[in-house]
Formats: C-alpha cells, structure tokens, sequence
C-alpha cells in the first residue's frame, strides 16, 4: 500500500508542477510561435511582458481586487479573454477555458495574447507592460541569447 500511496503523491507533485521557463528559452519559443514582429512588436517586448506578468511561470495566478484572476505567462483575465466559471459577466472573447492558459503548452495562451493585441490598446492593455517595458531599452530580455 506504501507503493501506491508513493506513486499518487509523485503523480500529483508531477500534475501540478509549473514550467518556469528561462529567459532565453522563452525568447526561443516565442520567436517560434512568430511573435518576434507581431503586430509591431519586437521580441524584448514580448519577455518583457512575461517577465514581469508571470516571471516566465506557466501557472501563475492573480486574484484581482474587481474579483476577476489573471492566468498563466501573460496574466490573461478572466473577465475578458477566458472563462474560469468564477467571475461574472466574463465575455471569454478568446474562447478558451482559463484552465487551459495554465498549461505547458503555451499555444493557446499565445493564440489568445495574439487576440488580444488585435484590440486599439494593442499591448498596452497590460499594465505591466506599460509600467516596465513601454519606452525602455529592452534589449538586455534577448542578450545572449543568439536570436
């Protein structure tokens, strides 16, 4: 019975881990997912967001005071752009589960930033971004790392 109790724990503890990613490693895929340029905006400002949403963390939550939470790497909310079942009158323009924006798998969380940077305040509408990224030199969220 040890066994099986040693193996559910391990199972869980595997389930709910995170993928923090590396800077450089996040730049990389990123770039690969053709983010480098999207709608005008270079890679340094795309780390930069995620650095200073998320930290480069794939299941980062935020509960906000409006009673909405923030979701995964880029910190999507759930009053917009996910529904979590949780926060009323979400409109989900994404048209994704919240839950999904905690995944490893970043490609739907990417597909919806994508969205989200189609509206006018484009990438803007992140306060992180315009806090910490908009106006600076950003080139330092890509040194080094041979892109």
């Amino acid at each position: 019975m040890k066994m099986l109790q040693m193996f559910v724990f391990l199972v869980l503890v595997g389930a709910s881990s995170a993928k923090v990613f590396q800077r450089c490693e996040w730049a990389r895929v990123l770039k690969s997912y053709g983010m480098d340029g999207y709608q005008g905006y270079s890679l340094p400002n795309w780390v930069c967001l995620s650095e200073w949403e998320s930290h480069y963390d794939t299941q980062a939550t935020t509960h906000d005071t409006d009673g909405s939470t923030d979701y995964g790497i880029f910190q999507l909310n759930s009053r917009f752009w996910c529904e979590d079942y949780h926060t009323p009158g979400s409109i989900n323009v994404c048209g994704i589960q919240c839950s999904d924006l905690l995944s490893d798998d970043v490609s739907v969380a990417i597909r919806c930033v994508q969205r989200v940077v189609q509206d006018p305040n484009g990438i803007a509408a992140w306060v992180a971004w315009r806090r910490h990224c908009q106006y600076q030199d950003l080139s330092s969220y890509v040194a080094g790392c041979g892109l």
